[in-house]
This record gives C-alpha cells, sequence and structure tokens, in this order.
C-alpha cells in the first residue's frame, strides 16, 4: 500500500510542475502517473549505473553533477512517456530538481501521518 501512495505522490508532484514551470506540460492524470512509474523504474535501473560510471566527474564537481544526471532521468522519462513534455535539458534540470522538492515534502507530510497510524 506504501508503494501505491507513494507512487501517487510523485504522480502529484508531476502534476504540479506545469503551475510553477511553464517548461514544461503534463496533459492528464493518466500521462502523469504513467510518468511517475516511468521515471521510478528508470531512477531504479538506470540511474545507478550513471552514478557509477560518472563518479569521478561527481566526485571533482563535489556532487553536482547528481542534478545533471537527475535532469537526464528526467528528460528521458519526457522523451518516452506521450503527455509528458520538457522544453530542454536544462528545464529539465530544474524540474528534476522541483520534483523532487514537491515530491519530498508530500511524503514527509502524508507518509509521516500514516505511518503514525500503524
Amino acid at each position: 500500500m506504501r508503494l501505491v501512495l507513494t507512487w501517487l505522490i510523485n504522480a502529484v508532484a508531476l502534476m504540479a510542475l506545469p503551475y510553477l514551470m511553464h517548461s514544461i506540460d503534463v496533459t492528464s492524470i493518466g500521462a502523469a502517473l504513467v510518468a511517475a512509474l516511468i521515471l521510478g523504474l528508470v531512477n531504479t535501473l538506470i540511474r545507478p549505473a550513471l552514478l557509477v560510471l560518472t563518479l569521478p566527474v561527481t566526485m571533482l564537481s563535489l556532487g553536482l553533477f547528481i542534478f545533471v544526471i537527475n535532469g537526464f532521468m528526467f528528460w528521458l522519462t519526457a522523451q518516452l512517456v506521450d503527455g509528458f513534455h520538457v522544453d530542454s535539458f536544462w528545464s529539465a534540470i530544474a524540474g528534476a530538481l522541483l520534483y523532487s522538492v514537491i515530491s519530498w515534502a508530500l511524503s514527509t507530510i502524508l507518509l509521516s501521518k500514516s505511518h503514525g497510524r500503524s
């Protein structure tokens, strides 16, 4: 149940992005749900390999290159999902950062309350 709730929270975070950034467009709730699922899969399967491959650059940049990797994952998801559009790579980096903040805030609020009930 927690996994489904996290997925829904991530979809809501994606739905909020077009209101905060005009360079990101999510056409429907269905597109947000699919994009949240694909983004989760991409971050689970591809991101760890990229982190290992780019470790020297990440260390030289004092960890800032992780923002580029997160932006790439966000941009890649936009390329794979119809109804989820990101105008540019820089928009993807900013969108990934904003998406992470919104998702974290919603998860903190909603999942901590549901955890207290158990």
